[in-house]
């Protein structure tokens, strides 16, 4: 296949997702989020129809920004760019699927971190009992739809069950969470929580009946978050 050539901007684009992906990554063993060479991140290259997203198969120690792969919004590996020779994770069609059909999206992420795969292995929603989850995810984290991994079908699921819910988090049945985000950073951090808040659930029903929140306060919570919380541009310390 012939190399494909592509401007300095888009170059110097490509490059900084190579990085912040490859970083992201580790972020994902720092949390527990993967055992050995199983999960991804991906990141959308801004201004243009690519993304990158890490190798099938190898090793998160040596995932360094050279060895990411960067790829087309059909999951084609683009040519004749670094780590263009190796096969990208076995997930890169649903990622790409994503990508086509959620243009808002700048990032996703495909863990089997363990609570919330048990809860995708028994297809249940995580329920929305958690100040945490309203903020973060503005109600339960719901299942998507049995997939078999290779093609675009876990995609289809994916965008199929988070395209009108609030939630950037899905359970995919007997397989396990993908997480979608502004940036890649950002779906990595619905990573992190998605675990964080299975486990938590998971051991509150062992210990007794859940308490469910009301879907107005849900809401309010879930304004305050996405909207109040934290730091703002323009806003000095003090400001609120």
């Amino acid at each position: 296949m012939a190399a494909t050539a592509l401007d300095a901007t888009t170059l110097a684009a490509v490059d900084a997702v190579r990085e912040d992906v490859a970083r992201l990554h580790r972020e994902l063993v720092r949390y527990g989020l993967v055992v050995w060479t199983g999960g991804n991140v991906s990141g959308r290259v801004p201004g243009a129809d690519l993304f990158v997203i890490k190798p099938s198969g190898v090793d998160y120690d040596e995932l360094t920004p050279e060895r990411m792969i960067v790829c087309d919004l059909d999951g084609a590996v683009v040519p004749g760019t670094a780590g263009s020779e190796a096969s990208p994770s076995s997930d890169t069609a649903a990622h790409a699927y994503v990508y086509r059909h959620m243009p808002e999206v700048g990032g996703v992420v495909h863990t089997h971190s363990t609570y919330a795969t048990a809860w995708a292995a028994r297809g249940e929603e995580i329920p929305c009992v958690l100040t945490a989850m309203a903020d973060e995810f503005g109600g339960p984290i719901p299942v998507g739809p049995f997939a078999i991994i290779g093609d675009d079908s876990i995609g289809r699921g994916i965008v199929e069950t988070l395209r009108e819910h609030r939630s950037r988090a899905v359970l995919m049945q007997n397989h396990g969470p993908f997480t979608i985000g502004r940036t890649a950073r950002d779906a990595v951090k619905a990573a992190v929580m998605v675990e964080d808040v299975a486990r938590t659930v998971h051991l509150a029903r062992e210990a007794g009946p859940l308490i469910p929140i009301a879907p107005t306060d849900i809401d309010r919570l879930h304004e305050r978050y996405q909207h109040v919380y934290g730091q703002r541009p323009g806003t000095q310390q003090g400001d609120r």
